[in-house]
């Protein structure tokens, strides 16, 4: 369903060749596992638990996604800020993820229970198509929502220079699409024209560090992509879909008077990329309109792909993948039929969904008008069938 699919697409060829840091050498995904002497069950769309994880700067917002947000003693609830909805990762930074593993566990099917990284050892190319693994063999894409209530610390995530060097760093890029914003709400994405590195350094330390940030208004429907060395804060009263290559790498650099937590100015310093961001090449923004369907491309990086697609209510569509994909519902309902011999799975607001590269007959009908954004990955071959 996505612009490559579509026979008018005016991609930009050069938005491809632009590239952060080439990985050297991931491991293609795994033959189906031997081990088990039955057949394996067909694969479905793949929903999953949430990984709801509590932050100082968090809210109650996720709830209205449908996460189930844990309560307090008192009855009133915690302060979630993070739900992890597509998660495969084998290490985790303490201060983000919590240390130690973090796999999402499928929540429907007959695969309910297991989590993603045997499905992954199960099903191999199956799933996955030719799309390649992490280094350590996860997936190679990490799905959230975020709810900051207040503003997140400023931080930035490891550059490619950094990140050769240290082997407990790893690239964090990122993109956010808003899902709600409060009237007046911001994110601060780079740094001013003009500072030096000096300059950042006594304003993180002194509290003044804010008018060094450029501030962008932000509303509900935009995307912005955040380039690894990029410095940069979620503002307070946003909503956010975040898309992000499978690390917690973050180095803090100031938290808006909190002192409670770890900051992490030198190893930042060593990262951050001083000046505006050169994003838009990757935020070419194309848009292609049907009768039923539209398809906006949001973002384009080496790490992922990002659509807008909206689909009328009562319309019926054929999922022409050959390679795997992610949908993040965020308006609408309707259903995924795998196969003419097998249940259909249904889809809400605030769902996530692996799609399977091997799916060959699934078709996806609308009870809605619905809008979901589509991650494909255009460093798997042959992504996406034309």
């Amino acid at each position: 369903m996505s612009q490559d699919s579509h026979p008018t697409d005016e991609h930009d060829p050069e938005q491809s060749d632009q590239v952060e840091a080439e990985p050297e050498g991931p491991p293609p995904p795994p033959e189906p596992s031997p081990e088990s002497s039955e057949p394996l069950k067909s694969l479905y769309p793949l929903a999953f638990h949430p990984i709801l994880k509590p932050k100082v700067w968090g809210g109650v917002r996720l709830g209205r996604l449908g996460k189930p947000l844990p309560t307090k003693l008192d009855g009133s609830p915690e302060k979630i800020g993070e739900s992890w909805e597509l998660a495969d990762l084998y290490e985790t930074s303490i201060s983000g993820g919590g240390g130690g593993e973090e796999h999402s566990v499928v929540a429907n099917g007959h695969l309910a229970g297991r989590s993603i990284n045997q499905v992954v050892r199960d099903y191999g190319r199956a799933l996955l198509g030719r799309l390649p693994l992490t280094g350590d063999g996860g997936l190679p894409i990490l799905i959230k929502f975020l709810d900051a209530h207040e503003n997140l610390s400023v931080q930035v995530h490891p550059s490619a220079e950094y990140a050769a060097e240290h082997s407990d760093a790893h690239l964090k890029s990122e993109a956010w699409y808003i899902v709600e914003a409060d009237p007046g709400a911001a994110i601060y994405k780079g740094v001013k024209p003009g500072v030096t590195p000096e300059q950042f350094r006594k304003a993180a330390l002194d509290g003044t560090l804010e008018p060094l940030l450029i501030k962008v208004p932000v509303k509900a429907g935009d995307c912005h992509y955040l380039p690894s060395g990029t410095c940069h804060a979620l503002g307070g009263g946003i909503l956010v879909a975040e898309v992000q290559t499978p690390s917690d790498t973050t180095f803090r650099v100031y938290d808006w008077g909190r002192t409670d937590r770890q900051l992490h100015l030198e190893q930042a310093l060593a990262c951050i990329e001083f000046g505006p961001p050169d994003t838009a090449r990757y935020e070419r923004k194309t848009h292609i309109a049907g009768i039923f369907t539209t398809v906006t491309r949001l973002v384009e990086c080496e790490h992922f792909r990002i659509e807008k697609i909206r689909m009328s209510e009562g319309y019926a569509q054929e999922i022409p993948y050959s390679q795997p994909a992610v949908w993040i519902v965020l308006e609408g309902a309707g259903r995924i039929i795998p196969s003419a011999d097998s249940e259909p799975v249904e889809f809400a607001p605030g769902m996530t969904m692996l799609i399977p590269a091997e799916m060959h007959h699934a078709k996806a009908e609308f009870s809605a008008d619905t809008v979901w954004l589509e991650v494909t990955f255009p460093q798997a071959v042959g992504d996406v069938l034309a």
